[in-house]
Order: C-alpha cells, then sequence, then structure tokens
C-alpha cells in the first residue's frame, strides 16, 4: 500500500535533496552503507533530525547496521518523483535563461526542456541546446498540442503576474519562478518562488558577522 506524504511537512520535504544528493556521491564512492550519525557529519542535520525525517516515509535503517545507501538513495528518488519525467518550458532567455536551458543536470534529474519563449526578435529562430526558440505569440498553441509540467520564469518583474496567470490558465502543473516577486495564483498550479539575492545576503551575513 502507497503512503500518504500529503501531511508531511514542507521542511522535511526540502532536506530530501540534500539527503539524495550525498547519498548520490555515496554510491559514486562505492559505499553502501551508512549510520544516521555518518550522514548527519555529511549533510550538517543532526543524527536525529535524519531519523525522524526518514521515520516519515518507513523504517530504512536497521539498528546495528545503518542505512544501505543504494536502497535509501531508491526511496527518496521516488518520494521526489525522480522516477518520472516532467516536461519543462522555459519563458525568456536572457542571462538566467541561457543558463538554464544549458544546465545539463535538469535531463538527468528527470526535467526536460520542450521548449524556450521570448520576444527579442533577433532570439526567435535560433537554438539553445539543440531548442529551437519560439515567440511568445505561439505559447498557447504549445501548451495545448504538448504536455507541459513545468514553466520556468525568467522574465523582468514586471511581466511576471501576467505570464504566471497565462500559464496558470493554459493548465500548466508547477512554476518556478526566478523573477524578485513571491506569485501567487488562484489556479490549481504548485509554485516554487526561488530568490537568489536571498541566499547572497544570508552569505553575506554570515561572512560580516565573523569580521
Amino acid at each position: 500500500m502507497e503512503r500518504d506524504h500529503s501531511k508531511i511537512s514542507m521542511a522535511v520535504i526540502r532536506r530530501l535533496p540534500k539527503y539524495r544528493r550525498y547519498l548520490e556521491d555515496l554510491l559514486n564512492n562505492d559505499i553502501h552503507r551508512i549510520s544516521s550519525n555518518e550522514l548527519s557529519k555529511l549533510t550538517g542535520f543532526t543524527a536525529s533530525q535524519i531519523r525522524q525525517d526518514l521515520n516519515n516515509f518507513g523504517g530504512f535503517g536497521q539498528q546495528g547496521y545503518g542505512y544501505n545507501v543504494e536502497a535509501l538513495y531508491e526511496e527518496i528518488s521516488k518520494i521526489l518523483g525522480t522516477d518520472h519525467r516532467f516536461n519543462v518550458i522555459i519563458i525568456g532567455l536572457g542571462n538566467m535563461g541561457h543558463a538554464l536551458a544549458n544546465y545539463e543536470n535538469f535531463k538527468k534529474r528527470g526535467f526536460d526542456i520542450i521548449g524556450i519563449f521570448d520576444i527579442k526578435p533577433e532570439l526567435i529562430g535560433t537554438t539553445v541546446n539543440n531548442i529551437k526558440v519560439m515567440h511568445m505569440d505561439e505559447l498557447d498553441e504549445f501548451v495545448k498540442n504538448n504536455r507541459v509540467d513545468i514553466g520556468i520564469l525568467s522574465v523582468p518583474y514586471g511581466q511576471t503576474p501576467a505570464i504566471a496567470d497565462r500559464l496558470g490558465r493554459l493548465g500548466v502543473k508547477g512554476l518556478w519562478n526566478f523573477s524578485p516577486m513571491d506569485l501567487k495564483l488562484p489556479y490549481d498550479i504548485e509554485i516554487e518562488n526561488v530568490h537568489l539575492s536571498d541566499s547572497l545576503m544570508v552569505l553575506g551575513y554570515k561572512i560580516d558577522s565573523k569580521m
């Protein structure tokens, strides 16, 4: 029987990709067993926190043995949906859009970029990472004719709400928003707002507090 993960806190879910990343490194280094204490040293989370997090999804560890790295990696991958493929489009081909379009790890993680859209005449018809850049006028027809799971927004602040609303009305399931605003839409759509400057300011604080 499938476990219901709907009541698990988002704080726990947000830690899972970090666990998965370290487990992948362990597998690449031919390490197949690890204790919660050893995993704690790698991730920076306490051993107790790790055990609590993983217990939300069932008993993965064995007392006196620890965790089977490969089995835990595969289970976390399933929880995060990396055994599925997601179709992704990018809106906005500025510096950020270019970087995202060329990021090869998306495909490895199950995210396939199938379309790129912009309004600049000099970009339309060019290709980035073998994907043709289309005009925003083609967006509606493209989404109607293709399964689009996620829209990546890399557009100016003022354009973000209208484009997000457009994608929501078209039935796109999720938005990864790089605009400096927290989007909220009246649709059944998941939104992940990414604020790179926030992370940079936190780093600045950490450095400044040591001076």
